[in-house]
């Protein structure tokens, strides 16, 4: 039975834009959207920027959205520490939108006995940072960082990303982070209690089976793939789980908002 969707989170890397171009449909489905009155987050596991970073991005491929309608893995990161430790404090490796995050929400940011170390997105990681990190962790810091990725898309090639970075003070540490970004449906749910929505009647629209789908089905919406990124329609019999539908792209949901 198909469920009726009142509220929708979408990824937007490969779904809404593509190296800074909108994609086909994309500003149509957020026109809808806000015109319908719709609940809805736009989501993404990149850390390093703002809400206000990112909405300029979209505004300038011309996809029109308000700042609060965008949901990031640093926002969700936060979300997650003050629910565990109010006031509490962290050492963070990564940009703006991650230490803007951390600083809205009441934690003091120091190198000094911190309660977490927390990984982010950054383009300049530093042995530094990196070794001052792997000590406070072996000092008994709590080790988190805002999503799985070990690469991302730069205009030259694939950098290293959050994941890979983790995995090299796990090896000096032996201690595995919890990852708060996709594919853990924490951020989902984070994003959910944000809009208000409910998981019955909320829909995914992603382009990663591996992140976006499995993520979806366990927290349990309705998941749309779209083909304009990463997965490929041959790729997703590789997978043990399936979307609930498979589109060309985001211009096929314009219809149903």
């Amino acid at each position: 039975m198909t469920r009726t969707i009142q509220s929708w989170l979408t990824d937007m890397d490969g779904v809404l834009v593509h190296e800074g171009d909108a994609l086909p449909g994309a500003a149509d489905f957020v026109r809808a959207l806000r015109d319908a009155g719709r609940p809805f987050l736009i989501l993404t596991n990149n850390s390093m920027f703002t809400p206000g970073d990112l909405q300029a991005r979209l505004a300038a491929a011309g996809i029109d959205v308000p700042t609060e309608a965008i949901w990031t893995s640093a926002l969700a990161t936060a979300q997650f520490l003050l629910d565990q430790l109010p006031e509490g404090s962290a050492y963070v490796i990564g940009e703006d939108g991650m230490t803007g995050a951390l600083r809205d929400v009441g934690y003091t940011l120091t190198d000094t006995d911190p309660d977490y170390v927390v990984l982010g997105e950054t383009r300049t990681y530093s042995f530094d940072a990196i070794t001052r990190a792997i000590r406070l962790i072996k000092g008994g810091a709590r080790f988190i960082a805002t999503n799985p990725d070990v690469t991302g898309p730069s205009a030259e090639g694939d950098l290293p990303a959050t994941g890979a970075v983790a995995a090299m003070i796990t090896a000096a540490t032996g201690r595995k982070p919890y990852f708060v970004g996709k594919p853990n449906p924490m951020m989902f749910r984070s994003a959910l209690n944000r809009i208000d929505a409910h998981s019955e009647t909320t829909a995914m629209i992603g382009d990663r089976m591996d992140t976006d789908v499995v993520a979806g089905i366990e927290a349990g919406l309705q998941t749309f793939l779209v083909l304009t990124g990463s997965t490929r329609r041959e790729d997703i019999a590789k997978f043990p789980f399936r979307p609930s539908h498979v589109l060309d792209s985001i211009a096929d949901l314009v219809a149903r908002v």
